[in-house]
């Protein structure tokens, strides 16, 4: 499992940062955050392309790739106040679906045991199963929970006559015990599927879903506030899980599965920046960005952007804690802090 660099493309890691190797665990000794790259969309449903997201997310920044991103808004500089390494893409084969989920999870579980968190570029939805039991399998049994972005509940059981795809990694991640299904938060649902009797196995389970009509209705801050709640009782830390299909085909075009009437970009990335500044985030998954159907890029920005929301408000939560001044959201940018 050696560090093989983005399968497709040129040899980059994320915006400049570091590279290391997930087979060498001295290469992510100390590290904060490990991302590993996960270009398999051998499960898609619809319209395939995302095994190019890894690609895309690191390089989607008109900026120099520098190691360096100060945050206006967080007043840090997260891929130097954290310690943020590139372990580039596990070899994917789209016709091995098992063995490439198989790869990826052992990935996973290393940086996560290394006491990192690894943030996984996908790839198609498919991953989130290797993804979170990765992470999972790393702390105490059922103590990790789950908060997920998406338009899609991705419970499905049976699809094409196979187990695994991207319309099933929640069932299957709730079936392994990884994940409780009753501390599941599911946020961004919209749509037309799924049909009541998946919609039924989902209730049996004790699964929140935040439908956007409840989300429009109630507020998105009420919304995460509630799911924070639920998330940390009974479980010490979280997985996050953002398809970027959450987002309405407007603010993300370019993803296989897009759905109208979705969250604008600008409550995605303040919702990821809330959950990353409060919640005890073991793991995280940027999914289903899809570069042949995006234009001018703008739903890897708008992915990239994700990942530098949830790195800085990492990074933020961290100097708070180590004392002085803390972030105040109302503050003006230019008092001199």
């Amino acid at each position: 499992m050696s560090r093989y660099g983005p399968m497709y493309g040129p040899d980059i890691t994320f915006l400049g940062v570091d590279r290391c190797d997930v087979n060498d665990p001295e290469s992510y000794a100390g590290a904060d955050v490990v991302i590993i790259g996960a270009p398999f969309d051998g499960g898609t449903s619809n319209r395939p392309g995302a095994r190019f997201g890894p690609m895309a997310l690191r390089q989607a920044c008109y900026l120099p790739h520098d190691g360096s991103r100060p945050s206006l808004a967080l007043r840090v500089d997260a891929l130097r106040d954290l310690r943020v390494l590139d372990a580039g893409d596990v070899e994917c084969y789209s016709g091995d679906v098992e063995g490439s989920l198989a790869a990826i999870e052992e990935a996973v579980h290393r940086v996560a045991a290394s006491g990192a968190v690894p943030l996984v570029l996908g790839g198609d939805h498919t991953v989130a199963l290797p993804d979170a039991r990765g992470t999972a399998r790393a702390y105490a049994a059922g103590r990790t929970s789950m908060i997920h972005f998406d338009a899609h509940a991705d419970t499905g059981d049976i699809a094409f006559g196979h187990l695994y795809g991207h319309g099933q990694p929640m069932r299957r991640l709730i079936e392994s015990g990884a994940i409780r299904g009753d501390r599941f938060l599911q946020i961004g649902l919209r749509g037309y599927w799924p049909e009541p009797e998946t919609l039924g196995w989902m209730a049996r389970q004790n699964m929140r879903s935040y439908e956007m009509t409840e989300i429009v209705a109630r507020g998105l801050d009420e919304c995460l506030t509630e799911s924070f709640s639920v998330a940390l009782d009974e479980c010490d830390q979280i997985f996050l899980s953002v398809d970027i299909d959450v987002c309405d085909p407007g603010h993300a075009p370019g993803t296989g599965t897009p759905e109208p009437g979705g969250l604008t970009a600008r409550q995605l990335l303040d919702a990821v920046r809330r959950i990353c500044y409060e919640m005890p985030v073991a793991g995280m998954e940027v999914v289903e960005v899809a570069p042949p159907y995006d234009h001018a890029d703008i739903t890897a920005y708008l992915g990239n952007r994700v990942i530098l929301e949830a790195l800085s408000a990492m990074a933020r939560r961290r100097k708070d804690d180590e004392g002085g001044p803390r972030w105040d959201p109302r503050q003006p940018l230019l008092d001199g802090r």
